[in-house]
């Protein structure tokens, strides 16, 4: 009987989308998190009798066919990629990007990775990093006599010193965009690989060539939409226990066929 395999591929696809749910309200105070989304498709059908074939002998054709679906398949678990709102820290190292873009870091094996996380911290060398220690590009270092830092919109990271009125220019943070956000690969703490379906890094200025701004002092929240997630969690398991029922009146009827005498 099709129905308990087609209600097993139902059970599973709500299974997934819980599993999505609740990574999601995991990381509801994750800085920069992107909440998910399972998308689903329908398998293969069988075409018992197709749309269009010949009928009789005079040609006449059937108007619509038998097709028997096997159920469905998870096809995607998509991004989305609207910025969190943006909190308010006052931390000289705290750096929020309003508006698309990407901070690129140093990966221990020497890749590249990217990140919107701006929670970033100082080394015992004075290197800024991020919260593990990953390097930001390009390497900007601090004096040791540095009195504070300055971060503009442009992303021009000046720091001042006790005995100087001027500020220094320590250098510039450059965002990165990718024409397919939705494409990155997430490995983890907040960090992305560029993968053949996001297509290349593009290093640029904050503020040019639809890339966003830099705003010290402030940290990017996570997109999650607690009330949305429960609403969909509420739906999944509805969706679940109907599956489930499924596979039990299956089972009753092969109950019912067996005890045929």
């Amino acid at each position: 009987m099709r129905a308990l395999k087609i209600a097993a591929t139902g059970m599973s696809a709500q299974q997934t989308r819980v599993e999505v749910i609740s990574n999601n309200l995991a990381n509801m105070n994750t800085t920069a998190y992107n909440a998910r989304r399972a998308e689903f498709a329908d398998l293969h059908y069988q075409q018992v009798a197709r749309a269009g074939a010949i009928n009789a002998s005079d040609g006449t054709v059937l108007p619509a066919g038998v097709q028997l679906g096997l159920g469905v398949r998870p096809s995607a678990v998509t991004v989305n990629v609207a910025q969190g709102s943006l909190s308010q820290t006052d931390g000289d190292l705290d750096l929020a990007i309003d508006g698309p873009g990407y901070l690129e870091v140093t990966l221990p094996s020497g890749l590249p990775a990217y990140t919107r996380d701006g929670a970033l911290k100082r080394s015992a060398d004075g290197l800024i990093v991020t919260a593990d220690g990953h390097a930001v590009a390009p390497d900007l270092t601090i004096p040791d006599d540095a009195r504070s830092l300055s971060i503009n919109a442009d992303g021009e990271v000046y720091a001042y010193f006790a005995d100087q009125v001027e500020p220094e220019l320590l250098g510039q943070f450059s965002l990165v965009g990718f024409s397919n956000e939705k494409g990155l690969e997430a490995i983890g703490s907040n960090l992305f690989l560029e993968t053949p379906a996001s297509g290349a890094a593009l290093v640029g200025t904050a503020g040019e060539n639809g890339l966003g701004t830099f705003r010290q002092g402030y940290l990017e929240d996570s997109s999650v939409d607690a009330v949305r997630e429960v609403t969909e969690l509420i739906e999944a398991q509805r969706g679940y226990e109907l599956n489930a029922k499924v596979i039990t009146a299956a089972d009753q009827m092969l109950g019912a066929t067996t005890q045929i005498r």
